[in-house]
């Protein structure tokens, strides 16, 4: 998309993002391209191991993972999409409803044919930029962000319309956020077996 909107569209993706997204929502400490004001408030990484990973101030946006952001500016995002903000009743349908069933025991690799009953078991499905499933309240969907030093993490109830998000410096933190979620959720059918690719992290 981003290739999309740069070479087809001949537009700047931080560009757009900021009038579209960022000025609308309220997301002033939010960028794809690294800003220095953001030094005053920075989180470097630690691996799994607990080894230090400085931050990468990319200079050049990326849609796929340059972006900056705090967890006030992610939860007014949130807020907004579950909302609707901005989006047409079409768009917002569109943007959550299931595309394409998962049917893969794990999200990576990807290429790898193991299979899980767990996901059609939920409609495990893959929708516009989120991952849908069905719980128990009703439609439910999820999106994640991970490297080796930092993981992220949006799990939202369409019918309930309340999310949970997490932010953190740490891959480590990925490991709790399953009970954190069951906590401040109740219980859910989040798959974070696929999401996380082990089964030792307690389903929530």
């Amino acid at each position: 998309m981003q290739l999309a909107i740069e070479e087809g569209l001949g537009l700047d993706l931080e560009a757009e993002a900021s009038a579209r997204i960022y000025a609308p929502f309220g997301m002033t400490r939010t960028s794809l391209r690294w800003r220095a004001d953001f030094a005053e408030n920075l989180a470097d990484g630690y691996a799994a191991d607990g080894s230090f990973e400085p931050h990468d101030e990319r200079s050049r946006p990326s849609a796929a993972g340059s972006m900056d952001t705090t967890i006030e500016d992610q939860a007014r995002l949130w807020a907004a999409i579950v909302r609707g903000d901005g989006l047409s009743k079409a768009s917002r349908r569109e943007l959550v409803r299931p595309q394409r069933p998962i049917q893969s025991a794990r999200q990576f690799p990807t290429l790898w044919d193991w299979t899980d009953p767990r996901g059609p078991a939920i409609a495990l499905s893959a929708g516009l930029g989120v991952v849908t499933y069905l719980d128990d309240n009703g439609p439910s969907w999820f999106k994640g962000g991970h490297n080796d030093w930092t993981g992220n993490m949006v799990v939202c109830q369409e019918a309930r319309r309340r999310c949970v998000v997490f932010l953190s410096n740490s891959v480590r933190a990925e490991r709790i956020y399953p009970a954190l979620a069951r906590f401040i959720l109740g219980a859910t059918k989040t798959p974070w077996w696929w999401e996380y690719g082990d089964d030792d992290r307690a389903e929530s």
